[in-house]
């Protein structure tokens, strides 16, 4: 059982989430074509950075940073070869960088970077980090004195994005850990964090013919930042939480769901510029509005571009899943537009799983 506690670890926002990548550039430059993102900010060797290369992107409220190692003693490269292109760090705003460092570490949590300033002109930045599952670390920034773009070392990259932006913010991470660790990871962010549980999906929920796999969905104290974790369960066959610790070779951030505000014209032009999605069979359609009630969107649009629609008490919600972003079948990203609706889509559940073995078969994974 998990105790609600104080907030005894506020936390501001999402602030960023650094990939680790085997070449920046190149992500950059997919995410700006890809996705709408805009590159802001640059650090390298043009900057004095001699071991590693970093591209900030943006767009709306989300900020990532895509960092390659230039060389094989930078703590990436052995990460890169271990999982390939995946989220390394988690990064939080908070209103004391030094002080959440010292609350979690205090509460079990591992350190990885004890609190620590940087500055330039522009101010003083300040950082924090501790272990979170697998090679996942939870970075608390504290920007209240520093007023430049992203952080010390960056050079801004000013310019005209590539696309018009469709994504607006991040509604939730999800994690994938292996099988019994699912428990250990929640009184994590509870004991440590102060976060609570928002809801729990089991084995009956989350489950198909073939595979399983059971969830917990942890918040922090405002509900704004939302962690759900992700074990496999027991089915007949390899389940897609499997898959993906086979090959990421452990626990880590499976995906990032990124708010829009009209999921029809961010789906429209995500595809346009190269984004591929998961589809549903068309069947999925008949009676929607039965089974959910009514909704704003046409029908015949969202079955046209594969978008799953599921209803709570407090609305409704449109979402869409894409596939893998890189060779390995890890990382992913979800497309959700919310109208009143706080659920992640429990209707789609058995629709989206099955979907998704669909592409473990073709690549000879559901076995």
């Amino acid at each position: 059982m998990v105790c609600i506690m104080a907030d005894f670890c506020p936390i501001k926002r999402i602030d960023h989430l650094e990939f680790y990548v085997g070449n920046a550039r190149q992500s950059a430059a997919f995410y700006e074509s890809c996705f709408g993102f805009h590159r802001t900010a640059y650090r390298g060797l043009e900057t004095g950075s001699r071991d590693s290369a970093s591209y900030v992107v943006e767009q709306g409220d989300i900020r990532f940073v895509l960092t390659s190692p230039l060389g094989p003693d930078h703590y990436a490269a052995e990460f890169v070869r271990r999982h390939g292109d995946g989220v390394g760090v988690i990064a939080l705003q908070v209103p004391d960088a030094a002080a959440a460092f010292e609350e979690t570490t205090r509460r079990g949590a591992e350190p990885a970077m004890p609190p620590s300033d940087t500055s330039d002109e522009k101010g003083v930045l300040r950082t924090a980090a501790i272990h979170a599952y697998g090679d996942t670390l939870i970075k608390f920034v504290e920007r209240d004195d520093y007023a430049g773009s992203f952080a010390p070392g960056f050079r801004p990259l000013p310019g005209t994005p590539a696309h018009p932006g469709v994504l607006k913010a991040i509604d939730h991470i999800v994690g994938n850990v292996e099988l019994g660790e699912m428990e250990k990871w929640v009184r994590f962010f509870a004991e440590t964090m102060g976060f609570t549980q928002l809801v729990h999906f089991d084995d009956k929920t989350i489950t198909t013919e073939y595979s399983a796999l059971m969830s917990k969905v942890m918040q922090d104290g405002t509900g704004r930042v939302k962690f759900p974790i992700n074990e496999p369960a027991t089915g007949k066959r390899k389940s897609q939480i499997q898959e993906y610790l086979d090959y990421y070779q452990g626990p880590g951030v499976q995906h990032i769901a990124c708010v829009t505000d009209d999921i029809v014209k961010a789906v429209r032009r995500l595809r346009a510029w190269g984004v591929e999605f998961l589809r549903v069979p068309p069947t999925y359609y008949d009676d929607l509005e039965r089974r959910i009630g009514k909704i704003e969107e046409p029908v015949a649009e969202l079955a046209e571009l594969g978008i799953l629609a599921d209803r709570d008490d407090e609305g409704y919600l449109l979402q869409i899943f894409t596939q893998p972003v890189q060779d390995r079948p890890t990382l992913f990203f979800e497309v959700i537009e919310r109208h009143g609706c706080r659920g992640f889509g429990e209707g789609n559940f058995k629709s989206l799983f099955e979907a998704i073995e669909r592409e473990q078969a073709r690549r000879g994974n559901l076995v």
